[in-house]
């Protein structure tokens, strides 16, 4: 199979597209290790060195993983890179129900789990975001991005309070979004304000060591903005 690069698209790219298929479809399944430079550059009919920039690339991005010595193995079937951008492409409503789900299980885990230093930096988002309100209503203009830029920063510290790599790791990737999906939001008079007085049940639920009230105060924070979307969809 011969592998030619498509319009500006170098031979390297060419052979990232074409692993990044194979790893996808399967073909060497997780944690098994990959053929060698030499016998995909003969699969593929192009040089070892195009072959092993492809390779760097696919190990960067996290698909692969090079042991010295012993080969080049898979380390996930699905481009995590593709996975992020999925997700930043979401629309409002998609990105409300994974909110959701991440921030309700993180103030559950977060009630059980966190340290003072957490509560500190949650309560350092929220003033932060009432010193910017007027009359308990977000503000217009410029402030409306720091607003949604301490909004992020108190859930966030919900997230770090769980103290779960992954869990973490995952809403740092989704945090982008979700700051986009709130500012939006913010400038819609069609969607319901949430503001400082509605973060303050989960902080205190989470301050209070009780995991289902957390977990409860999370949901219903986001049910309103949730339930307004679903409505504005159904009426397209």
């Amino acid at each position: 199979m011969a592998l030619q690069a498509a319009g500006r698209q170098s031979l390297v790219d060419t052979v990232v597209d074409a692993l990044r298929a194979q790893l996808a479809a399967g073909t060497w399944p997780v944690g098994e290790r990959i053929p060698t430079e030499h016998a995909l550059a003969e699969q593929l009919q192009v040089g070892r060195n195009t072959v092993r920039e492809a390779v760097r690339v696919l190990v960067h991005g996290g698909m692969l993983r090079s042991r010295q010595g012993e080969g080049t193995f898979v380390l996930s079937q699905a481009d995590p890179g593709a996975v992020v951008r999925d997700v930043q492409r979401a629309g409002v409503r998609d990105v409300l129900e994974l909110r959701i789900a991440l921030e309700a299980e993180a103030a559950r885990l977060a009630a059980q789990r966190h340290q003072p230093a957490d509560l500190e930096r949650m309560r350092a988002a929220l003033d932060a975001q009432a010193g910017l309100e007027a009359d308990g209503e977000p503000p217009r203009g410029g402030d409306l991005e720091l607003y949604a830029d301490h909004d992020v920063a108190f859930h966030r510290a919900v997230v770090e309070a769980a103290h779960n790599t992954a869990l973490t790791a995952t809403y740092t990737w989704f945090s982008s979004s979700v700051r986009e999906a709130l500012v939006s939001s913010l400038g819609d008079d069609q969607m319901p304000r949430i503001v400082h007085g509605d973060h303050l049940a989960v902080l205190e639920a989470i301050a209070s060591g009780d995991p289902e009230a957390a977990e409860k105060a999370a949901r219903a924070l986001l049910e309103p903005p949730k339930q307004a979307v679903e409505k504005l969809l159904a009426e397209r």
